[in-house]
């Protein structure tokens, strides 16, 4: 009998997205509603983070506060790594998922007595964003070897991408009706599904050693990658895609702020008007503005995954196939290189919001998918430590640097749209380079 006439009705359907064999139907498919859950969850409460921040504070105070999120996880890196060391895998994703869903009910309290939120969730938002996604795809490369991840992880990325869509999707439906801070607890309770999902998918492995051991290493993650070439340039890359990202956010924010503060008039003092009715009219027009910001946020989130979702679901695994690992590493660094020099000449809202809906999507389909492949011929030491290193504190170093070059760009060089857009053309040069190399290493292993 072949082995096509012994797969499922499941593995038939899913092969004519990937090449899936008898018998990994089930498992990819409960990784893939895993991710799914866990994107929902943050494409919740992505939008309400871009509210509170932009109206409470400004598109300069958001680039400033992603900056933060690198020096918390200096600290909280080291943590992970020790927990890790000390735990089983089951153990340690449920204590971290525990932990992030305690921290959705403690904000969603200190909402309801009324305590300002737009700078500590900002940086919580960071951290939770990193770890937690970075730790399923840990506990993804630490189950599947280097030729099941080539050919599945194509999948599992398509369930990110839909998750991506159908979070910004629901918080559009939501935000008006419900308010920004009952998202918080359905987001909570959608990270307690991802969890019951991982611990199914966990028991499915259970006798194996990854499943019942620690992931033992006398190192910490950031000790793993600087001893290690290979991964030291996954580092440097993640730095210079993060560091052009978010000036790229900087770029698009400061637009929508603008945008937004034409759309609501401002406050016309009257003669005699107290100063409670001043400070509640100002409320208002905050309220106003985060409204408009958090709906035009929603439905950008919105179109970048779905043109995400439709590339990871009939691109990605061909990309991969017919190019490697090594070509499509590169993709996305040409991309923001044409995208920003677009800017660059043509430093309008509606061609930063193009060119940021073209490289996000390819960001959160392709770039995702083969930057986690890249951890498939490595030890489980560095699947767990290094890359938890590298997608949270490496990542967000380019945040800090990015914070860095708003402040100098702005007060120093008094850059404009345009001028940062060719800065970020630079960046993509370097970036390009890099992952161009890292292909090279990355054949060069496998």
């Amino acid at each position: 009998m072949s082995e096509s006439s012994r797969k499922s009705l499941l593995e038939k359907i899913l092969s004519a997205f990937a090449p899936v064999k008898c018998g990994e139907g089930r498992q990819v498919l409960l990784l893939a509603l895993n991710v799914f859950f866990l994107l929902t969850a943050y494409y919740i409460i992505k939008p309400v983070r871009e509210a509170l921040i932009l109206s409470q504070w400004g598109a300069e105070a958001k680039i400033y506060t992603a900056a933060g999120q690198a020096l918390l996880l200096l600290g909280v890196v080291p943590l992970y790594s020790r927990l890790a060391a000390s735990v089983n895998r089951r153990r340690l994703i449920t204590i971290v998922l525990f932990f992030f869903m305690g921290c959705l009910v403690a904000f969603y309290l200190l909402a309801l007595a009324k305590v300002p939120l737009g700078i500590p969730f900002y940086l919580w938002v960071g951290i939770f964003n990193v770890m937690v996604i970075a730790q399923f795809w840990s506990f993804t490369n630490d189950i599947y070897t280097t030729d099941q991840g080539k050919r599945l992880f194509a999948i599992v990325g398509f369930g990110s991408s839909s998750g991506a869509v159908f979070g910004s999707f629901i918080t559009g439906q939501l935000i008006e009706p419900f308010g920004v801070y009952q998202l918080l607890l359905l987001s909570a309770a959608l990270l307690a599904v991802s969890l019951v999902l991982t611990l199914l998918v966990d028991k499915s492995t259970h006798k194996t050693p990854q499943s019942v051991e620690p992931v033992k290493s006398g190192r910490n993650g950031f000790s793993l990658v600087f001893k290690n070439r290979y991964l030291l340039l996954i580092a440097l890359m993640m730095v210079l895609a993060n560091l052009v990202n978010t000036t790229g956010e900087y770029i698009l924010g400061n637009r929508v702020k603008a945008d937004a503060l034409e759309a609501v008039p401002e406050i016309v003092l009257t003669e005699g008007m107290s100063d409670a009715a001043v400070a509640t009219a100002e409320a208002e027009r905050r309220d106003q503005i985060g409204v408009i910001t958090g709906k035009f946020y929603s439905g950008f989130f919105n179109l970048v995954n779905i043109i995400g979702l439709l590339t990871q679901l009939f691109l990605v695994s061909r990309i991969v196939k017919w190019g490697g690992v090594h070509w499509a590493i590169m993709i996305l660094p040409l991309v923001a290189l044409g995208g920003y020099a677009l800017i660059g000449m043509i430093p309008a809202l509606i061609m930063v919001r193009w060119v940021k809906t073209a490289e996000n999507a390819t960001d959160y389909s392709l770039q995702n998918t083969v930057r986690n492949m890249l951890f498939l011929p490595t030890t489980r030491q560095e699947k767990y430590q290094a890359k938890q290193a590298i997608d949270s504190f490496f990542m967000r170093a380019g945040d800090m640097l990015a914070g860095l070059l708003v402040l100098i760009g702005t007060t120093v060089w008094h850059l404009s749209v345009a001028g940062f857009a060719w800065v970020n053309v630079a960046l993509a040069v370097a970036w390009l380079w890099v992952a161009w190399s890292i292909g090279r290493r990355y054949r060069s292993k496998t």
